[in-house]
């Protein structure tokens, strides 16, 4: 949608993100048929079809997130942002824009694998902390010592993007819970020095930053739904 906005030919889907979808797509297709054959009495099913279409979307607008972010940052030449012009100020509002959405959409599609988790292997995680996030998911894997071939490559996953996904979490966490995260940027540098010129954020480390986010998010899905199509195709579906 944002490419066709920006006058860009529509994404050809290749690599993580490719492998991410068409492993879901292949998990709505397999409960779709137990739907037709068992008619879902209870609905788990066509709970578990309607999440994960959810989950298909909203890696699609992390995705474009990402994409427009660093279709604007292209415009940005300036080194400070009093060097700006109107046009290059209005360049760099879009930029942060999709960047500030791209990654809060990062922990959010985290946060709904981990509802889609705890609800397909039973692990409960709710009853110890009502509001769980993806990674405590992750621990109620370990700690219930189940499903561990899955638990233990989620985690590998997590420990190689470390890094990122912890610049990543501070900036959301100051974007939702306290202050805009370029406003921090300005703030710090105004104590450095009140009469001097507010230089620019690392654009390009910033978007390297969240393109990990994204790919750690694609090869978390992937080994997740990976992992379900398998065992439902070995042992049958009982959600």
């Amino acid at each position: 949608m944002l490419r066709t906005l920006l006058g860009e030919m529509p994404r050809q889907n290749n690599g993580l993100l490719e492998d991410a979808i068409e492993t879901m797509v292949e998990t709505i297709h397999l409960l779709q048929n137990e739907i037709e054959k068992n008619e879902d009495p209870s609905h788990d099913y066509r709970k578990l079809e309607i999440w994960t279409r959810g989950l298909v979307s909203s890696l699609d607008e992390l995705e474009q997130s990402w994409y427009a972010a660093s279709f604007f940052r292209q415009s940005v030449k300036a080194g400070y942002v009093d060097d700006m012009t109107i046009e290059e100020q209005a360049e760099y509002a879009r930029y942060v824009y999709f960047y500030k959405n791209g990654f809060i959409r990062v922990f959010s599609v985290l946060d709904k694998l981990g509802t889609v988790l705890n609800d397909l292997f039973d692990l409960n995680t709710q009853k110890n902390k009502p509001h769980f996030s993806y990674f405590t998911v992750l621990r109620q894997f370990h700690y219930m010592k189940t499903h561990e071939g899955l638990a233990g490559q989620l985690s590998e996953i997590k420990d190689e993007y470390k890094s990122a996904l912890n610049v990543l979490r501070k900036r959301r966490n100051a974007e939702v819970h306290y202050m805009n995260s370029e406003m921090q940027d300005d703030l710090w540098q105004r104590h450095q020095g009140l009469k001097d010129k507010v230089e620019l954020e690392d654009l390009d480390q910033h978007l390297s930053e969240l393109k990990q986010g994204l790919d750690m998010v694609c090869k978390s899905l992937s080994a997740s739904f990976h992992y379900a199509n398998k065992l439902w195709k070995k042992e049958g579906m009982h959600p």
